[in-house]
């Protein structure tokens, strides 16, 4: 896990030592434990370094294939690195290193373009060929590494966030109005490759991206989701069997690979104590567990301490609680939307970058049980849109859109004003060919795009501000491939998920099994009053949001005088989806570079 960053000029020109320098600033909280630059001609690649696997400086970066020549700058793990570093010994490659980064230089040697499908892991890379002039970079199949680039005139920069960028200078950072309308219809996600910034873009998942050195692109699809039954019809439990098996080589055989102890994050729900439960199964000793909680509000407690000690009692975890009180909450708000790469309304990211802070003092990596709920169905939303018939894109728009066309154009002054970009978007993707029904179109479009840019993205952004490795086995991608051909049916049962309920049983206490759908408790951004609210009405009453001219007044008024009252479908409060947009602009855009 680190932070990568880099340009390739294509106008005869050089890149300038200092933007790199400016960049890589930026990124020394992803990779804390070193840095390097490397400039030639036309290109120029910059790395920080978070040592996880191979501590040693043969494994710093960027990284030269001294019988290529080419050099990477890599971000993330790849789990099947040792089987890979064999496979390609008995082809005749040799190794200086005992990392993963070496890995990926001999597989593209091997394979050239096509080494991305040999990866299993999450990767974001830039690899420049020397002999074809060429820069080939590549995200992993579900995005969990992030890859943002600006094309500007004669040269393509990119970095592990956009902040990099714009410390480098000469972004356009006038706004998109199609992905304005993402972030406030799709609770903030703005599906790749748009972001909010026009000059900002980043590569979608399971693609990869090749420039030329005289400017030529091509993009190019390497993996793709079906969500389709198998040929051969299984029984229950060959299912819940299957995923059983395809769950214990995610969690043990491949996201322990690392040379430094690793932890589990336990919040008490079903997912993360499931993972507990595996690796302890698989032999782990002195096993870290963290925990963090909040103070409660009068309808809300506001930690989930209850269930996560039980996990603890059970497998005698070394376990670390944590107890933040309300009054800090608001405090350090800023720092985590300064961590942000795009704006998140989701109240968990500072309560993940809080932990992060905490847990980054223990340990460097972490598993965490983000996707679970969007691979097994565990959303009570989903439960909504599959009793219902009809039409696809309303069935989901109801059930998960912010707010409607008509009300984002009441939210937004009239100069952001277009098409229903959202609804032209979702309805696209919900009739791709490769899925059996409605609700397999659902499941696998929220894997392969809506996570990617909420949670995901969320937990990627809050660890990595602390310089902490965080992995997601349940979005192992063959994991994700065996769910996804399992009729959604068996995945909605039981309130969702199912099969993981099914494996977790005797496993974990039933009480974390059949407890109600838990979500991040965190009441003093949930609860839209005090000092909260008073910090959002500074924000949206700020010179610098009615000069930005992004909101109509009268629209902001009406959520200001009864906050509570305007929230999504999934339970969101509008008012902060506009004032979160406004402080990340604020904290992040204005003035920047």
């Amino acid at each position: 896990m680190c932070g990568i960053c880099g340009e390739l000029r294509f106008d005869g020109s050089q890149p300038e030592q200092a933007a790199i320098d400016r960049m890589l600033k930026v990124l020394v909280p992803r990779g804390p434990d070193s840095g390097d630059s490397y400039l030639e001609g036309a290109l120029a690649l910059g790395h920080r370094r978070l040592a996880i696997i191979d501590l040693s400086a043969r494994a710093n970066q960027p990284m030269l294939d001294t019988e290529t020549g080419n050099r990477l700058v890599f971000n993330g793990t790849i789990y099947n690195y040792r089987a890979l570093r064999d496979d390609l010994r008995k082809r005749g490659h040799s190794f200086t290193s005992d990392g993963d980064s070496e890995v990926i230089l001999k597989s593209y040697a091997e394979w050239g373009e096509q080494c991305v499908e040999h990866f299993h892991g999450m990767f974001a890379f830039a690899l420049w060929d020397v002999k074809r002039r060429q820069l080939f970079m590549a995200r992993d199949r579900l995005g969990i590494k992030p890859f943002y680039y600006a094309r500007q005139r004669g040269r393509l920069r990119f970095a592990s966030n956009p902040q990099a960028l714009l410390a480098a200078g000469g972004v356009d950072t006038s706004l998109d109005a199609v992905a304005l309308h993402h972030q406030l219809t799709l609770h903030a996600v703005v599906p790749a490759p748009r972001t909010v910034l026009s000059g900002v873009r980043k590569l979608e998942p399971g693609t990869t991206l090749t420039i030329q050195a005289d400017g030529k692109t091509e993009h190019r699809r390497y993996w793709q989701l079906t969500a389709q039954r198998p040929a051969q019809d299984m029984s229950e439990d060959e299912w819940v069997e299957a995923t059983h098996v395809a769950l214990r080589t995610a969690v043990d055989r491949r996201r322990l690979a690392a040379d430094v102890p690793v932890g589990v994050l336990l919040s008490g729900g079903l997912d993360s104590s499931l993972l507990v439960a595996m690796l302890c199964e698989a032999g782990q000793k002195d096993l870290k567990t963290f925990s963090i909680g909040f103070e409660d509000q009068p309808e809300e407690k506001g930690s989930e301490f209850e269930f996560s000690d039980q996990v603890v009692e059970r497998y005698g975890t070394e376990h670390y609680k944590f107890l933040i009180p309300n009054d800090q909450v608001l405090t350090r708000l800023p720092e985590a939307v300064d961590s942000m790469a795009e704006p998140m309304v989701g109240q968990d990211a500072v309560a993940f970058y809080l932990l992060s802070e905490r847990v980054s003092q223990e340990v460097k990596v972490v598993q965490s049980g983000q996707g679970a709920d969007e691979v097994f169905g565990g959303y009570f939303w989903y439960h909504r849109m599959a009793a219902e018939k009809g039409d696809y894109l309303e069935r989901f728009r109801k059930h998960y859109f912010d707010r409607p066309h008509h009300e984002l154009l009441a939210a937004l002054e009239p100069v952001w004003h277009g098409l229903d970009y959202t609804g032209g978007l979702i309805g696209e993707r919900l009739h791709r060919e490769g899925a059996d029904s409605f609700m397999d179109q659902v499941l696998r479009m929220d894997t392969t795009m809506l996570i990617t840019d909420d949670p995901v993205k969320r937990v990627d952004n809050m660890t990595m501000a602390w310089g902490l490795e965080a992995r997601v086995p349940f979005l192992d991608h063959e994991l994700v491939e065996l769910a996804m051909q399992m009729p959604p049916e068996m995945r909605l049962r039981e309130g969702g998920k199912y099969p993981l309920k099914a494996i977790s049983r005797g496993r974990i206490p039933d009480a974390v099994i059949d407890r109600p759908k838990g979500y991040f408790p965190m009441p003093a951004l949930k609860y839209v009053r005090g000092e909260f609210l008073d910090f959002m009405r500074d924000i949206l009453h700020s010179q610098a949001c009615r000069q930005r001219g992004l909101f109509q007044q009268a629209y902001v008024e009406q959520l200001l005088a009864a906050p509570e009252r305007y929230l999504t479908p999934i339970m969101g409060s509008k008012l902060w989806h506009l004032a979160l947009l406004e402080f990340w602009l604020q904290r992040n855009v204005d003035g920047a570079g």
